[in-house]
């Protein structure tokens, strides 16, 4: 029994559904939405609190593969997606951790009640009703990673694994349940093509006018270092953060650093999970942060409690992202364990 309990396991569920989703909007309105309630029912936890520490943990979603953030990353920077994903396990594990310290340093000064323990008769079956569920980033990254599948055909079979499992495993799945789910998902698909459309004919006309490599060149005509580079960056893409969303700033903007990046000698892996890491920090960045509306929307608690409670946990986020882009070797050591050059 530890003060902060519910807190705790927010975060680490967060954890276990990135390697299910991929996506922090569907961690926040799909698992998000159950714990806060289980937060605020317990009478330990306002409701501002319990929302700002979802949306936060959200933000580990896209980080531990899958990632969708990370694979749009690497359709226009042309870089592995295999070691785009071994990159962010490390990061996506410190985020875990400094969350989980600020929440245990928050529930000490505010004296939340301990939370009650599960008997451990009941961890058995609890174990095993969870452990196909759990199963499922291990399937998917023994595919990418072993060479039995692409990135796309683990996600289909991710994918299948799912609905399977859903269906006759769990018997959470109904016909009009699954219809509902096929609609929204053909729906999301053709927004995220419209964005990937406009953006690759955006970044068509940057290229042809050589848009890129001008700025590249100018950099190194003043012989800014990589580390200034990189800091630069990352400011500009937090300030991005609050009025755009990750989609956007991956696909328009940071194409326009990539030259320079090449010309700077800074890894790829490194600087993609770094801006991966940067822009998920912006969805939950007020005025503007889209998880936080996310979070309103399906919980209708007011965007002012839900900012009043997130700034703590945004500040040991950016320490964290500091770190990443300060050691390069936070995102690069297990890489570099598989074989990876940089």
């Amino acid at each position: 029994r530890f003060r902060g309990g519910l807190g705790h396991v927010n975060v680490v569920a967060s954890l276990i559904f990135s390697g299910m989703s991929g996506s922090a909007v569907a961690d926040a309105a799909g698992i998000g939405k159950i714990i806060i309630e289980m937060m605020t029912k317990s009478g330990h936890y306002t409701r501002g609190y319990a929302a700002a520490i979802t949306a936060a943990s959200a933000t580990i979603g896209p980080i531990i593969p899958p990632s969708i953030p990370m694979v749009l990353y690497a359709l226009v920077s042309n870089t592995s997606i295999g070691y785009l994903f071994l990159g962010g396990i490390v990061p996506g594990l410190m985020m875990v951790i400094v969350l989980m310290a600020m929440n245990t340093i928050i529930s000490h000064r505010r004296g939340f009640a301990l939370e009650e323990p599960v008997p451990l008769s009941e961890l058995p079956a609890k174990t095993v009703t969870a452990f196909p569920a759990l199963l499922m980033p291990a399937i998917l990254l023994y595919g990418i990673y072993g060479g039995v599948t692409t990135p796309t055909e683990a996600a289909a079979v991710a994918a299948f694994y799912a609905l399977v499992l859903a269906a006759f495993f769990y018997r959470a799945l109904s016909v009009r349940a699954l219809t509902d789910i096929l609609i929204e998902s053909a729906r999301s698909s053709a927004a995220v093509g419209l964005v990937i459309g406009g953006a690759l004919i955006l970044n068509y006309v940057v290229a042809s006018e050589n848009i890129p490599n001008i700025v590249a060149r100018e950099l190194v005509g003043l012989d800014v270092h990589p580390l200034v580079f990189l800091l630069g960056v990352n400011v500009l893409l937090l300030l991005l953060g609050c009025i755009l969303d990750a989609t956007t700033i991956i696909l328009v903007i940071i194409p326009l650093f990539l030259p320079t990046c090449r010309e700077l000698e800074i890894d790829l892996v490194h600087f993609g999970v770094v801006a991966v890491v940067n822009c998920m920090i912006g969805l939950i960045t007020p005025p503007y942060g889209i998880l936080l509306f996310v979070i309103n929307a399906v919980t209708r608690i007011p965007l002012a409690e839900i900012i009043r409670e997130i700034w703590l946990f945004l500040a040991v986020l950016i320490a964290a992202l500091a770190a990443m882009i300060l050691f390069p070797g936070i995102v690069l050591w297990l890489p570099r364990a598989f074989g990876y050059p940089g």
